[in-house]
Order: C-alpha cells, then structure tokens, then sequence
C-alpha cells in the first residue's frame, strides 16, 4: 500500500470518495488508480474487507443494484469526515505531492527510455554502416581477384593466339610458291607482334574503367595505327 494511505488513512478516503458519490467497490479501486495514475492499484482484498469494517461501524451502508453492491456514507460517516476534514485536508496535499512526485519520474522514466532508443538507434545505424563498408570492401576485393583471373586468363590467351597467328602465317606462305623462308619467316615474327599487341591492349583494358566512349577513342586510335602501318609497308 502506498505510504500516503498510513495510520488508517485509507479509511478516510474512503469516506471522502463515498460522500462524493455513492459507489461499488471496482469503481472506489479505479478512482484510486487514475488519481495515483496507475502507479497505486489497490487490491479488491484490500478495499472491500475496509468497506465491510465500515459499515460495520455504522459509517457507510451499502445496497444491491445490478448484483452489485454500491455503498454510501451514512450521517455517522460525515460526522467523522467533519471531525477529521483538517486531516484530509492534509492526506489531499500529500496525494497531490506524491502525484506530482510520481509524474515526475514517469517523465524522467520516459527521457531515459528515449534516450536509451536514440542511443540503440545510433548504434544500429553504425553497426549498418559499418556493415555496408565491410560489404563493399569485400566486393572490391572480389572485383580485383575477378580481373586478376582475367588478366591471367587475357595473358595465356595472347600466347595461344600468338602461337596460332604464326602456325596460321607459317602454313600459308608455305603453300605458296615461290615464297622465300625469310618471307615465311617474317610473316610468323609480323603475327607474333600483333598477338603480342592484343595481349597488351586487354591488359591495360582490364587495370582501367571500359566505357563507350573510351571505345570509340580507341578505335579512333587503331584506325590512326592501320594507317601508318599501312604506310610503312607501302
């Protein structure tokens, strides 16, 4: 039981709340919790044995209606309640202290638990953030081992294409007439230098970002290329 109602205390108020209204024992006890704001709920075991000993004592009397019995102060009761109204008034100061005391730990319960929130919140986000660099470091890293494999791959498909390109050089001369080895033989050296070249050039595509547009500056590149080799062999 809160302390406010100590020292037979309770007893008056209730007196005090049944010369206010008529009233049956589950509405005596919600009054008592909204005026103490949920945080005092007295028990049924503990308001009706005191309602009993009050009527007992001739200060209340009670009635059925609805099943249910709904108690009044008697003229005895007020009579006591007059006696007594120093003490209540008293009891009522006290009731509004502890109202106010209890209002304002729920307020300061409420700022704490905000501020626990807003620090779970902070660390949730940190921990996201956190998440999402480890996540993009890790596909940075499977990016550079992808193009490692790459270049790899590029490198050991420019020797087959340089070996190729000479075989391929190597039979057709040969099957020309009239051509000279040294011929031949400049022409397997002419294909190694251009599977040597493509090599070269998927390297350095594979370190840097392809777009459309560095494509077109490429190709723009490779004719300028074509033309000069052109013009050396002419």
């Amino acid at each position: 039981m809160s302390p406010v109602f100590g020292h037979g205390r309770l007893r008056l108020y209730l007196l005090k709340l049944l010369e206010e209204s008529p009233r049956h024992g589950y509405e005596v006890i919600r009054l008592l919790q909204d005026r103490f704001l949920g945080v005092y709920s007295p028990s049924p075991g503990t308001i009706y044995p005191r309602l009993a000993r009050l009527e007992e004592e001739g200060l209340v009397t009670h009635e059925v209606v609805d099943g249910k019995k709904v108690f009044s102060i008697t003229d005895k009761g007020r009579e006591e309640l007059d006696e007594r109204l120093d003490e209540l008034a008293d009891l009522e100061q006290e009731i509004s202290a502890s109202v106010r005391d209890i209002a304002r730990e729920v307020k300061e319960d409420v700022r704490d638990t905000v501020k626990s929130l807003r620090e779970e919140l902070t660390k949730m986000a940190k921990d996201v953030r956190t998440g999402q660099k480890a996540d993009i470091q890790r596909l940075k890293e499977e990016q550079k081992r992808q193009w490692t494999q790459n270049v790899s791959s590029w490198q050991g498909e420019s020797e087959r294409l340089k070996h190729e390109w000479r075989r391929i050089w190597g039979d057709i001369w040969t099957t020309i007439g009239g051509v000279s080895p040294n011929r031949v033989e400049l022409d397997n050296e002419l294909g190694g230098m251009l599977a040597d070249f493509v090599g070269k050039v998927r390297e350095e595509a594979s370190e840097s970002q392809l777009t459309r547009e560095r494509l077109e500056e490429v190709r723009k590149t490779l004719d300028t290329a074509s033309r000069q080799i052109r013009d050396s062999l002419g």
